[in-house]
């Protein structure tokens, strides 16, 4: 289980990384569509971690919860 927390983590930081290596390309970038692009990345940029963090705090209220039930 340990390792399985490791390898999603590390995908997370690649993914990380790589939105914030396409917003930087997408404002430096002189297209059409530059600018839609740059606000499409910039949102996931901000949605992306915020909605990992809410599904991590789901994950441990339910871990909890069966804990509970379980042990009595």
């Amino acid at each position: 289980m340990q390792k399985l927390k490791r390898i999603f983590a590390l995908l997370g930081v690649i993914l990380l990384l790589v939105m914030y290596g396409s917003t930087l390309v997408f404002a430096l970038m002189n297209h059409p569509n530059a600018g839609s692009m740059l606000m499409g990345s910039i949102y996931c940029t901000i949605i992306v971690p915020v909605f990992l963090y809410a599904v991590l705090l789901v994950a441990r209220v339910i871990r909890e919860k069966n804990e509970k039930e379980s042990g009595d």
